[in-house]
């Protein structure tokens, strides 16, 4: 499709992703601070926590770009029954960037004979070959729905404290101290969007999948699991509850109960879909510790009512 021969220009507020956590990081979020992980577990849980941090950091800059352009932020595809994942996607009038944002902290080498990109010896997935593959499968995507924007490609390492040695000279490579030059380019970028424009972000919208297939959840249970409030900064399950609010005794965060009630609830909707939602069980997943009538206040401001014979339950 010709996006050009579209004659109605675009000049409405231009459509926008926002971007999520995927399933799978909110279950680990919720899980770590009330079970050991496993090593594995554990390190999953920081790579996917590290990422999602520095995806809300480009996002943060995206925001602040002023010329006429459309931003989707966490885009995840399927092609040919495969999945691929897109952090970032800014469409301009003759230009589509793909963006794969990385938060690597510490020293990093590039070496040669073979190419291999390693921290501390260690080899890990070049992020070059992870973009270029991408943006392989974006340009199929796009010629099957047959839209003929060409796509440009960057690898923005998003962490002050990331360092690259031996870095080959490639374009797709936006190091932390470039990053304020690429932001002044994309600015720089001449665009007039049109309806050509928008059916194309509409249309990559509609193909997002949204998340991943889930992947093996750790071995957790109801009684495994440690029954209590915890601080949303720290983690701290040193706190004293009141009837208004929470305060961690360990960094002094402050949160007003409310917002401790419908965490406790979001964890156990999240770790536990199946389970019915009552006064009694977030009593007794908040340890005891939170007032039931407080709870209860909560509960019936925020959630539907219920009732199966002389139960009551919330949804």
């Amino acid at each position: 499709m010709d996006i050009y021969k579209f004659e109605r220009i675009w000049t409405m507020p231009t459509p926008k992703k926002s971007r999520h956590e995927t399933k799978e990081l909110l279950i680990l979020r919720a899980l770590n601070p009330r079970m050991n992980l496993s090593d594995k577990d554990s390190r999953k849980y920081y790579a996917l926590e590290k990422g999602y941090q520095g995806e809300v950091m480009f996002d943060a800059i995206t925001q602040e770009l002023k010329n006429n352009c459309i931003v989707l932020n966490g885009l995840l595809f399927k092609l040919k029954e495969k999945h691929f994942q897109i952090d970032t996607v800014i469409i301009f009038q003759r230009t589509i960037y793909l963006i794969d944002v990385k938060n690597f902290e510490g020293d990093y080498i590039y070496k040669s004979d073979p190419d291999r990109f390693c921290k501390n010896d260690t080899e890990i997935d070049d992020p070059i070959l992870q973009l270029l593959k991408a943006e392989s499968k974006l340009r199929q995507l796009l010629e099957e729905y047959r839209f003929n924007l060409p796509v440009e490609s960057y690898v923005v390492h998003i962490s002050p404290t990331f360092t690259l040695y031996n870095a080959p000279q490639n374009n797709h490579v936006i190091l932390p101290t470039q990053i304020n030059r690429f932001i002044r380019k994309l600015e720089n970028i001449p665009s007039t969007l049109n309806g050509g424009h928008e059916r194309l972000a509409d249309l990559l919208i509609s193909l997002d999948q949204g998340d991943y297939p889930i992947s093996p959840k750790p071995t957790y249970s109801y009684d495994g699991l440690r029954k209590s409030p915890y601080c949303s900064k720290c983690n701290s399950f040193s706190v004293s509850v009141g009837e208004r609010k929470m305060v961690c005794n360990t960094c002094g965060c402050e949160e007003r109960m409310e917002s401790v009630v419908l965490q406790c609830v979001r964890e156990l909707v999240l770790l536990f879909p199946e389970m019915r939602i009552t006064t009694s069980v977030v009593y007794d997943w908040c340890g005891c510790v939170v007032p039931r009538k407080t709870i209860a206040r909560v509960l019936k401001q925020n959630y539907q009512v219920m009732s199966s014979g002389k139960w009551t339950y919330y949804v």
